[in-house]
């Protein structure tokens, strides 16, 4: 997971190591800031990241009182804004419950920028890892399906080529990206090269417009607040695939005689295994939205169903675009720290809005196969999808499966649910090591062709 600070935190304590949460609570600001001059100073042990024995951060309780002058305090020392609590909840999820418009895009922006840093952080030794590998070429197959009725026949499916030297990473693809709602296919080129400024070092190439766009770091403010706007409108989700109960299992074949199932996949031999325990938890709150939101939502999922792949057409934006405003907040719910930190564990009294919420669970069936013949390693494609995953949301959870402990082998065919809809089969077809050629032949595939222009919005969610 990519966060600043472990997913779960420090351990929750109720002595010293939750002053933090008590300022916040009685809106002590003088001392709230004095706690924070000390953790800057090292004079004190507490964290800011630190949380309570129901899993809260401060950030959390200052969002989910409304405590705007708190919440702002503790971001400017440097509050994680990714945590999550017991319930699974960021501080974020919180704040858009809340409804307070200016809290909102506080904790949006910095969430961005701590990103943005620990991705900084982390280049270093991408780029080292990158460069130990042997250069080669690697091709999969993407299928993808779906359970829901009359989907499955327009979703697409792609083959991939990556190629890798030195620092640097291609990704030739016919599809950019795709949710639920929409994708976009060309003939695209993701680039990744880690000789570049971290400005450039990003870029796709639109082949058959002849354009490229370096992968924007900074968005418009436009952008910013038409996502802010999003997000105020829109249920809040936290939706993940449970991996602690996954068991693999061989699977068997034939009719009488069953045996364990091994078949020869392209040039390589590979034993399957079926995953057993792979659950997509889903979990919505709507508390913060109008009865207007909830049916603009509906419309666009039955859309959706009826197989219908893009997104309902919105009215033309308006010159200047209404915004939302902030919601009358939830009354104040009267609880005392002493009440608070006496519950037990896990089960906080209400704080804000009283929770409009809804949780499923679908079984996924999953199969693997591995195969000890492929001359890639998994530690050399975890290194490779360490590059391309944060900008392709099937490449991530393709990264997040290969990072289970698998069984003996490589990956080489991987059927796995990417969207909660939505299932993908992933076949690495072809590997093959790069020998040394014409190396400027070589370095031109890595490069931007000359006839190329830049075109910044070309792909307006890069």
């Amino acid at each position: 997971m990519e966060e600043a600070v472990n997913a779960n935190g420090p351990n929750p304590s109720t002595s010293e190591s939750c002053d933090l949460h008590q300022a916040v609570f009685k809106n002590d600001l003088p001392g709230l800031s004095a706690l924070l001059r000390g953790i800057k100073e090292k004079t004190n042990k507490i964290e800011i990241a630190g949380k309570d024995l129901h899993g809260n951060t401060a950030l959390h309780l200052a969002v989910m009182l409304g405590r705007r002058e708190c919440a702002q305090l503790l971001l400017a020392h440097g509050a994680p804004v990714k945590l999550k609590n017991t319930a699974g909840w960021s501080p974020l999820a919180e704040a858009i419950s809340y409804g307070e418009r200016q809290t909102i895009a506080s904790l949006l922006r910095r969430l961005k920028q701590q990103a943005k840093s620990e991705m900084g952080n982390r280049r270093p030794d991408m780029i080292e890892g990158l460069r130990k590998l042997g250069d080669f070429t690697l091709e999969l197959k993407w299928d993808f399906s779906s359970w829901v009725p009359l989907v499955s026949r327009v979703l697409p499916s792609d083959v991939c080529k990556i190629s890798k030297k030195g620092a640097s990473v291609r990704l030739d693809t016919t599809l950019v990206d795709f949710s639920e709602m929409r994708w976009e296919r060309g003939d695209i080129t993701f680039l990744y090269r880690g000789d570049e400024t971290p400005e450039h070092s990003l870029c796709v190439l639109d082949n058959k417009a002849g354009v490229y766009q370096y992968v924007r770091h900074q968005e418009s403010e436009l952008e910013f607040e038409d996502e802010v706007d999003l997000l105020m409108s829109s249920d809040i989700v936290a939706a993940q695939i449970s991996t602690k109960p996954i068991t693999f299992t061989r699977e068997k074949a034939g009719w009488i005689w069953r045996e364990d199932r091994a078949e020869q996949l392209g040039n390589y031999q590979a034993d399957f295994y079926t995953v057993n325990g792979m659950v997509l938890e889903s979990r919505k709150r709507r508390e913060h939205l109008s009865e207007e939101d909830l049916q603009k939502n509906r419309a666009i999922i039955d859309s959706f169903s009826k197989g219908n792949t893009q997104a309902i057409e919105a009215d033309p934006a308006p010159a200047e675009p209404n915004r939302r405003e902030s919601l009358v907040p939830p009354p104040t719910p009267g609880v005392l720290w002493s009440e608070y930190s006496a519950c037990p564990p896990g089960q906080p009294p209400p704080m804000g809005r009283k929770i409009v919420s809804k949780t499923s669970s679908k079984q996924f069936k999953a199969t693997v196969a591995m195969s000890e013949d492929f001359p890639m390693k998994v530690d050399m494609l975890l290194a490779v999808l360490e590059v391309i995953a944060p900008q392709f949301k099937h490449f991530n959870k393709l990264r997040d499966f290969v990072n289970l402990k698998l069984p003996p082998g490589f990956p080489i065919q991987v059927n796995i649910p990417v969207l909660p809809t939505v299932s993908a089969k992933v076949t690495f077809t072809d590997f093959k090591w790069t020998e040394s050629g014409d190396a400027g032949l070589e370095q031109e595939k890595f490069q931007i062709p000359a006839r190329y222009s830049l075109d910044p919005y070309r792909f307006p969610d890069l």
